[in-house]
């Protein structure tokens, strides 16, 4: 039986937006308005959908979600500091904001964790 996380306490928002794919992490960067975010920031939710002007985008702010992840340090089942690895995913890190996180794929280099 395979597990799923997908769709569990998922809520969003749209955002005017720059430089943002779909499945990015993202930063609140201005009044109603997201970006990408650099190593080591702090993000708010992942982009799950682009306009087709793509000057807007909806953010998944909470529920979980699956990202990918880089760096040597593979994230740990949970609660798990994360944050921005300045490339759309997340990277573990010790002083980054505490996150529950439900699985980790260290072959595939993805994880899933509640916002």
């Amino acid at each position: 039986m395979k597990i799923s996380f997908e769709g569990i306490g998922q809520w969003a928002a749209t955002f005017a937006c720059t430089c943002v794919q779909e499945g990015n992490l993202v930063k609140v960067s201005g009044n109603g308005s997201v970006g990408a975010c650099g190593a080591g920031e702090a993000f708010c939710g992942q982009v799950v959908s682009l306009g087709r002007s793509g000057d807007a985008c909806a953010v998944q702010l909470g529920g979980f979600i699956t990202a990918d992840y880089t760096g040597d340090t593979v994230p740990t089942v949970g609660w798990c500091g994360l944050s921005a690895d300045g490339s759309g995913g997340v990277k573990a890190d010790s002083t980054g904001r505490s996150f529950l996180v439900a699985d980790v794929d260290a072959a595939a280099k993805v994880v899933t964790f509640a916002l």
